[in-house]
């Protein structure tokens, strides 16, 4: 039988802050294995290091120590280069502050990252109309960040962030400046992705209402896994 290696794998994964008594660390030798096609909810309490992790897992921050493996290969021997080029191509980000360009519209800002990749833009426009379309907001491409709900915003941050067709989505904090009621759509919205897209989802959250979606949390505590469990029956 044939076992294919998981989508991401970190081993004995550490990071220190600072040196000598300043020293801080964040991560004390974090083993965790991915799937792909996973939701998973991260928690903790702050400083545990889970954002920690995921800007690590997001290439956004290097380990001190430890391995780091995307399907397979090693990000720890990847050049700068090849780490953006890893987070263009494979990775999506969603964030707790939307980070949308208040002047643009919702299509411009979700055709960014086209951009960046050098899509001509007919091409952009065709994709950026399809993942607006994906998360509920065609008609609103016209729309700036002011004219559109809180809601609606995180929306647009996500059709950005899938509108390169990511093998992973990381979520920071998504529904942290949202009402419960907004907060439900997105989580049924990012469920909806992770089912029918298969899209590997990682989501840090503190809270436990919002983690009730995944399939899967991981608590951190003081720098390492302390729990890793399962849900036969998310909500």
């Amino acid at each position: 039988m044939i076992h294919s290696s998981p989508l991401i794998e970190l081993k004995n994964l550490t990071k220190t802050y600072g040196r000598g008594q300043a020293a801080m660390q964040a991560l004390c030798g974090v083993n965790l294995e991915i799937e792909a096609g996973e939701f998973i909810a991260v928690m903790g309490p702050s400083g545990c290091g889970k954002s920690t992790c995921l800007n690590i897992l997001g290439c956004l921050d290097t380990p001190t120590t430890g391995s780091y493996l995307f399907q397979g290969w090693e990000v720890g021997t990847l050049s700068r280069d090849q780490r953006a080029r890893l987070r263009r191509h494979y990775l999506g980000f969603v964030f707790q502050g939307f980070n949308l360009l208040s002047r643009t519209s919702a299509l411009e800002n979700v055709e960014l990252p086209l951009i960046y990749r050098g899509i001509p833009a007919g091409e952009r426009h065709r994709r950026g109309q399809a993942a607006l379309e994906a998360v509920g907001l065609l008609g609103r491409e016209h729309h700036t960040p002011s004219e559109l709900s809180g809601g609606q915003q995180q929306r647009v941050a996500i059709a950005r962030a899938i509108v390169t067709d990511p093998a992973v989505l990381l979520a920071d904090e998504p529904t942290g400046n949202l009402d419960s009621s907004r907060s439900r759509e997105i989580m049924e919205l990012l469920c909806r992705l992770n089912r029918e897209r298969g899209l590997t989802l990682i989501m840090v959250t503190h809270e436990p209402d919002m983690a009730d979606y995944a399939r899967r949390v991981v608590h951190f505590k003081d720098g390492w896994v302390e729990i890793d469990s399962r849900r036969q029956d998310p909500v």
